[in-house]
């Protein structure tokens, strides 16, 4: 773990951080609008589908994958356009196929290729897109669990994690993550003055 600002600059030639592509959130629209269901359960739909070659290129074609790191995306940045009037299907096929190829073409940015991708959160539980995942990055794509992890909480374990940096002062931001001008910390503490305002 990175400790203090001193460590940062020891490894700042590895710091790369970004969104990379709409993660599960396309495929859950889309499978909540065409399915009637919230998530596509183990990828069982988008593995019954073929991949729409013009559809994903048109995904793939949108700016914000020419944008070198530090960058951000909104939860409404991309859209399910692409791939209407396609088949239920053919639909979970395709954005499962753009979220694992948004990722490989971010990978080709990082300082290092990676030796292994560590899949955490509820994409895990996609078998169809950790399948594109392993065929796009060319190297082994294992979940949280494979390595003792608790998948479903690494975010809050995360922002645990940063919150104890913050009450200690030290970075939680580095230039290479979000592109601040210096290391800083961050947020603001607040203190219950008596155990009835918790």
């Amino acid at each position: 773990l990175m400790n203090r600002t001193s460590d940062c600059t020891r490894f700042g030639e590895l710091l790369y951080a970004c969104d990379c592509g709409p993660g599960n959130a396309l495929i859950d629209d889309w499978v909540s609008a065409h399915c009637g269901v919230p998530y596509d359960d183990g990828g069982k739909i988008a593995a019954a589908g073929r991949v729409s070659e013009p559809a994903l290129a048109t995904l793939l074609a949108n700016p914000y994958f020419q944008q070198s790191g530090p960058k951000s995306l909104d939860r409404n940045a991309f859209s399910t356009v692409s791939v209407a009037g396609l088949p239920p299907a053919d639909g979970a096929a395709t954005l499962a196929a753009f979220t694992a190829a948004a990722i490989a073409a971010e990978a080709r940015r990082l300082p290092r290729s990676p030796k292994e991708w560590i899949v955490v959160g509820g994409g895990r539980h996609n078998h169809q897109l950790l399948s594109e995942l392993r065929r796009r990055l060319g190297v082994p794509v294992t979940t949280a669990e494979h390595h003792g992890w608790a998948g479903d909480a690494i975010e809050a374990q995360a922002f645990g994690y940063l919150a104890v940096r913050s009450v200690l002062g030290w970075p939680l931001s580095w230039p290479e993550t979000t592109g601040v001008s210096r290391p800083v910390s961050g947020g603001e503490h607040w203190k219950p003055r008596s155990h009835t305002d918790v």
